[in-house]
């Protein structure tokens, strides 16, 4: 099967053409999941006892607090103008080694080593797919929201799974009960099913939650890289846990969005579960995604 994607207002020049075969979108390349976390725990367990949980769960309180559609749509005005640093992807990724996800009941490590695993694992079962590797690489790279040359923001503002604004808090989001805190819970403009939006009228129309996953998807937008509309759903999507988990939000989803999803759905396996102490030779795999760097991006990124 192949998918034909002609978007151009995702900065795609010419048509690119993924091949799927059918039978990797079962087998998601012969991935094998691990039944426990970094911690000896069941991975995305917000429950279970551990050193993280409570930390984790007052992040989600938080969060839930505050994202609110107003909040989504000034920060995506404030941040959307990309005028806060110029540098390099590997440059960015090097930074991440100063950053620690507070929402991520699975790891403490520091995120350039989440960044290798999963692109690495990927790259093993998808050898032709360099786009996907790519796309492994730099789907965290928005957390770099947390420092001080791209703004500070809070954790909650830029970690964490991700939810869209403007309808109805869906009750599969982890912690969903903090939402009633929400101002945007008892607010007839936003607390329906559809909200300020419409069946069918493709997940591209509709505000996302704040964090790095938006903000990476506009860097990679407006600095017009050519991976294809896949890639960029990755990107934008990964930390929507109520779609890809949960199957909510599915109306809003228009055609395209289904078949991107394919890849979604392939991608948070190895997003998720090749989270491990195992290290990773930077050195040594430097080269290949500097090639794949040049290849989908311009040398300098306006961040």
């Amino acid at each position: 099967m192949t998918i034909l994607i002609d978007q151009p207002e995702f900065g795609v020049e010419a048509e690119e053409k993924i091949s799927i075969d059918e039978n990797e979108l079962v087998l998601d390349g012969g991935f094998v999941v691990p039944e426990i976390n970094a911690f000896g725990h069941t991975f995305r367990d917000y429950d279970v006892e551990s050193e993280r949980r409570e930390g984790v769960e007052e992040f989600y309180r938080t969060n839930h607090i505050n994202q609110t559609y107003d909040f989504v749509k000034r920060m995506r005005g404030e941040y959307g103008k990309l005028n806060r640093v110029e540098m390099s992807i590997w440059e960015c990724c090097e930074l991440l080694n100063n950053v620690v996800d507070e929402s991520d009941p699975d790891l403490d490590e520091p995120q350039i080593e989440h960044l290798l695993q999963t692109a690495e694992a990927i790259r093993r079962d998808y050898p032709n797919e360099d786009w996907l590797h790519l796309t492994g690489l730099i789907h965290d790279l928005g957390k770099v929201l947390l420092l001080p040359s791209f703004g500070e923001l809070p954790q909650w503002a830029v970690v964490g799974d991700t939810f869209p604004v403007g309808c109805a808090f869906n009750e599969s989001i982890v912690h969903h009960k903090y939402f009633e805190e929400n101002p945007d819970y008892n607010n007839p403009t936003y607390n329906t099913k559809y909200g300020v939006y419409s069946e069918g009228c493709g997940l591209n129309n509709v505000m996302m939650s704040w964090g790095h996953d938006d903000y990476m998807y506009l860097v990679a937008l407006e600095n017009k890289t050519t991976l294809p509309s896949a890639g960029l759903f990755i990107i934008r999507y990964h930390s929507f846990y109520a779609l890809h988990r949960s199957g909510a939000y599915k109306h809003l989803m228009n055609d395209e969005d289904f078949e991107n999803l394919k890849w979604l759905q392939i991608f948070n396996k190895y997003d998720l579960y090749s989270k491990s102490k195992v290290r990773i030779d930077v050195e040594k795999v430097k080269p290949y995604y500097l090639s794949l760097i040049e290849k989908y991006f311009p040398a300098k990124l306006r961040w």
